[in-house]
């Protein structure tokens, strides 16, 4: 399941997104105050705001024999993006995170991380982040990488298939499929691991072509300290070349055209 090759970048990797999530206990400043120094702090590479209203979903409280639903307020959901759209920025009263559509290597990521990361702790000083999360969503096309007519099983490992590994079970014949692990991994961090084909959207619209889903969400949970907040990120992004490489068979690796780092 985790190999050991060494680590490589894929010239046609197939990432649809990238994430990073650093969740802290809430500041109560962030809902109420408009982030004007933190949009000041990271404008001249996130320059686009826009702000929505998120609805949490119900919950459920009282006591047995008198308990009832209750929605949540609505928490106010901050929104910087890079001109181009590429990458985005969210701030909460709970967490901050980064996202990419157009990924190239961990350096790049973590480098635009920096910024809005050391803005938001100078400003809003968290006692220490929650959750910290990385996450990798992975659209496999085989019509992009010239695999049109390659079943699953020749691209992805069997422990990962299913039904699918098997040779007397076509691709278009299986209508649902996945697999779902939620483990400890090494360095004190847990995976949760979603596998399968699936039907997917492009520029916002449904994309006919079946595609094979590789999402991992890689965290640690408890207390994690601000200082170590970097250091955690580093720890995750270790694990994750090692899960996909062994999710994937050579012929897979091959056709996304790897380059050793």
């Amino acid at each position: 399941m985790f190999s050991q090759e060494p680590r490589c970048i894929y010239r046609s990797n197939q990432l649809s997104e990238v994430i990073c999530q650093l969740r802290f206990p809430e500041i109560l400043s962030i809902g109420t105050t408009l982030p004007a120094a933190f949009q000041d702090a990271i404008r001249e590479e996130f320059p686009r705001y826009s702000a929505r209203k998120d609805q949490l979903p119900p919950k459920l409280i009282g006591t047995p024999g008198n308990m009832k639903l209750e929605n949540p307020p609505a928490t106010t959901n901050y929104q910087f993006m890079s001109a181009d759209g590429a990458w985005r920025v969210n701030l909460t009263s709970t967490f901050i995170s980064l996202a990419c559509t157009k990924y190239t290597c961990w350096e790049d990521f973590a480098k635009k991380l920096d910024k809005p990361l050391v803005a938001f702790i100078k400003l809003y000083k968290p006692a220490y982040f929650e959750r910290v999360g990385l996450r990798y969503l992975n659209f496999i096309s085989r019509k992009n990488l010239g695999l049109e007519n390659t079943p699953f099983r020749e691209l992805i490992q069997s422990c990962y298939l299913g039904p699918l590994s098997e040779e007397d079970v076509m691709d278009p014949s299986v209508s649902q499929c996945s697999v779902d692990v939620d483990m400890a991994i090494r360095g004190g961090c847990r995976l949760h691991l979603h596998a399968g084909p699936g039907l997917t959207k492009k520029n916002g619209q449904p994309d006919p072509e079946v595609k094979f889903i590789l999402d991992q969400d890689l965290y640690m949970t408890g207390q994690v300290a601000v200082n170590l907040s970097a250091g955690a990120l580093s720890t995750l992004h270790s694990q994750a070349y090692g899960i996909f490489r062994g999710a994937i068979t050579d012929l897979l690796h091959k056709a996304m055209e790897p380059e050793i780092i």
